[in-house]
């Protein structure tokens, strides 16, 4: 009965996405980040039914929580960046907020989150994103010094400069082809991935589109900088619609994936695409390294970040946008990816 909750929930979720991020919450509050106190529930089992079953696809499951906090803003989690030490991260929500801290790690697993902020992110003139009602930011990426986020309803990239100015740091827009100002609305830019040197493509920032389609029903994609700049298209299957990607040790693009349906529920997939496949007007593909429906501990997966580990093993965090619905849930998953 549990799970029929949640999916009714999350049915009204996608069907009144504008009314929700409409009524996003408008008192004011301070600027200067805000300490957060985030509780945490253990996911044991990534298949409740099968608690032993540790392997799914290509993946292994490395644990799993479910977050909550009492400031109204914590939620929507649509952006993730887990830092080089493997325990700080920054995160964004879909409303316009930064969240950062610690994970306490327990090997690969996460056992509590440490020293948690809150902030509301700016645009270029210093207010707030949600007061300018950008507050649909979908993707975040980074160079290592400059963080870029998407905003998905303005259709539009924000360059912030976390490393040097905190949390209070503006977003300046960067130039964007008009291919990305043309996608549709409350469809468009909804996950970043900047290609790190040694890599095809080095030095690219890759923008996707939720459901940018081309004539034959693909993804769009942009390759903006870099050598190479251009469009190309990821084969979309199955209905399912992009929701993050990042770029994975291996020199893949590796991209998260959900699908919902009132009847079937919500469904997860991760593709893996090799980024020496990725060109101007190439229709690129890759292999599922996972997916999984409602019987298993996912929720509507929005964020995807990739690290090593200390044994040198690829890991995918993943979190949720829980919609700021009582029925869904802000979680967050951890696998090893084998290679």
């Amino acid at each position: 009965m549990r799970r029929l909750f949640r999916l009714t929930g999350l049915a009204v979720a996608c069907g009144l996405s504008l009314v929700l991020a409409s009524s996003a919450p408008q008192a004011q509050r301070s600027l200067s980040p805000q300490k957060l106190e985030v509780d945490v529930r253990e996911i044991a089992a990534f298949d409740p039914a099968k608690p032993e079953n540790k392997r799914f696809g290509a993946l292994e499951f490395r644990g799993g929580l479910v977050l909550s906090a009492k400031d109204r803003n914590f939620g929507g989690i649509s952006g993730l960046h887990i830092f080089a030490d493997g325990e700080s991260f920054l995160a964004h929500s879909d409303r316009g907020f930064w969240i950062r801290g610690k994970f306490k790690l327990d090997a690969d697993r996460v056992v509590a989150i440490e020293y948690a902020e809150i902030a509301p992110m700016r645009g270029p003139d210093g207010r707030t994103l949600l007061s300018r009602r950008w507050q649909d930011t979908e993707a975040l990426a980074t160079d290592g010094e400059t963080f870029y986020v998407g905003v998905e309803r303005r259709n539009q990239i924000l360059r912030y400069r976390i490393s040097a100015e905190g949390l209070e740091a503006r977003g300046i827009p960067i130039q964007i082809p008009n291919g990305i100002r043309e996608l549709p609305y409350n469809q468009g830019l909804e996950a970043l991935a900047f290609v790190p040197k040694g890599m095809p493509l080095a030095g690219s920032l890759l923008a996707i589109s939720e459901r940018g389609l081309d004539q034959q029903g693909n993804i769009l994609a942009f390759i903006l900088g870099g050598q190479s700049p251009g469009t190309f298209t990821i084969k979309r299957t199955r209905n399912f619609e992009i929701s993050d990607a990042a770029i994975s040790p291996s020199g893949h693009l590796v991209i998260l994936e959900r699908y919902f349906r009132f009847l079937s529920g919500i469904h997860l997939r991760i593709r893996a695409i090799p980024l020496a496949e990725i060109k101007p007007n190439a229709v690129v593909d890759g292999p599922v390294l996972i997916e999984a429906g409602p019987s298993f501990e996912i929720d509507n997966m929005e964020a995807l970040a990739i690290t090593k580990n200390a044994a040198g093993e690829t890991i995918l965090t993943l979190m949720s946008d829980d919609n700021f619905n009582a029925f869904q849930r802000t979680i967050l998953l951890r696998f090893a990816w084998p290679q």
